[in-house]
């Protein structure tokens, strides 16, 4: 773990002072919606700035004067896998690529970030980042210093975990083989020109592969279950289905053979990769393992984009945020576009007992009429 923290910090809430923390992952925010020339950004999956805005203005109005309040971002916050630079999409990821990502970032979503400056600046608060998969780039020192600059508050940075009082919270990613980082090496130096990010398989396979098959089809990997979904295309996009995945077996067979050390996986690691891989996996049994520790009574990740509660034993919860990005359901139950702005609510209780979380959806404020998010 990379913070610890006693049982005893629980008990540390001044008499009449709340203490809460609120938990989102995988809001993937990109260059925006619309795009600097006025056309329609096909890759944007964030549409909900505005009740993200409202989100965080809750949180900061008179309602709360009285708590102290730690807004805990869970990774994949800015999609920099999605967001080109200079027309091209890229897996060669330097400090200074990532800061001019951020930047395009930043602007097509200004109206966000000036809400999280309000919410930081506000005494009391304050926010963690801890990085994801789709956001590694956040690893960089200058690309957490523009964002400290651009919200005007400095943020706390976990690469990893973020432990405290028995609450363990990280994205996720860590408990795949797909898209596990190295956390003894997440820069590549040796015979470069300058440093760059060492990206996990998952990272390559999806810049590299899934994003052609974007260009076509934008909701390719928003449809679960993938199972489902692999069916009906093979009914009725036969030729494009069958094409596929031939296109797949080269790509996995040149993973093996590949002469380049960034991309080069041995053909055991592989096999696991593909055993393991699903476009929403299923983290449950992983923090089944982390709450073995008697220590830990909560874990929290994001990452599969499914929002879940778990509860083993006594007082031992497992919670996932989802996503505020648009899902499709093919199951019966629950057929159709699925969106729910869900989050985790944690408080501590004023006896001075251990944190306890609900899994929440924001509703936002009500409106008259609002823009139909397409793609």
């Amino acid at each position: 773990m990379e913070e610890t923290a006693s049982a005893n910090n629980a008990t540390s809430t001044p008499p009449g002072k709340r203490r809460l923390k609120l938990v989102v992952s995988d809001l993937h925010l990109g260059k925006g919606r619309v795009l600097e020339s006025g056309g329609i950004n096909s890759f944007e999956e964030f549409f909900y700035s505005d009740k993200l805005c409202e989100f965080l203005h809750y949180y900061t109005s008179a309602a709360f004067d009285d708590a102290e309040i730690e807004l805990i971002i869970n990774g994949d916050f800015l999609n920099f896998l999605q967001v080109d630079y200079k027309g091209h999409f890229l897996t060669v990821l330097t400090e200074g690529v990532c800061l001019e990502i951020m930047k395009s970032i930043l602007v097509g979503h200004r109206k966000v970030f000036q809400a999280m400056g309000e919410f930081a600046r506000k005494n009391g608060n304050s926010i963690t980042y801890i990085v994801g998969n789709h956001d590694q780039a956040m690893l960089w020192p200058a690309c957490r210093e523009h964002l400290n600059e651009t919200i005007g508050a400095p943020l706390r940075y976990k690469n990893i975990v973020h432990y405290f009082d028995g609450v363990h919270i990280e994205h996720g990613h860590m408990q795949e083989a797909a898209n596990r980082m190295d956390p003894r090496r997440f820069f590549l130096k040796k015979e470069l020109a300058e440093p760059i990010l060492n990206l996990p398989f998952g990272s390559h396979f999806f810049v590299e592969f899934v994003l052609k098959i974007k260009h076509q089809y934008p909701f390719i990997d928003k449809v679960r279950p993938f199972s489902k979904m692999a069916r009906w295309a093979l009914f009725n996009e036969t030729l494009m289905t069958i094409k596929t995945v031939f296109q797949l077996i080269g790509y996995f067979a040149r993973a093996v053979f590949v002469n380049d050390p960034r991309k080069q996986i041995g053909f055991k690691r592989l096999m696991k990769i593909v055993l393991e891989s699903a476009i929403f996996p299923d983290l449950t049994e992983s923090a089944h393992k982390i709450l073995q520790d008697e220590r830990v009574h909560t874990v929290i990740f994001g990452h599969s984009h499914v929002y879940t509660y778990r509860q083993w034993e006594k007082d031992k919860e497992y919670f996932n945020t989802g996503t505020w990005t648009e899902v499709t359901s093919l199951d019966v139950v629950s057929l159709g576009k699925i969106t729910k702005l869900t989050y985790v609510y944690l408080e501590y209780p004023q006896d001075g007992g251990r944190p306890r979380g609900r899994l929440k959806e924001w509703r936002g404020y009500h409106r008259i009429e609002e823009d139909v998010a397409v793609s």
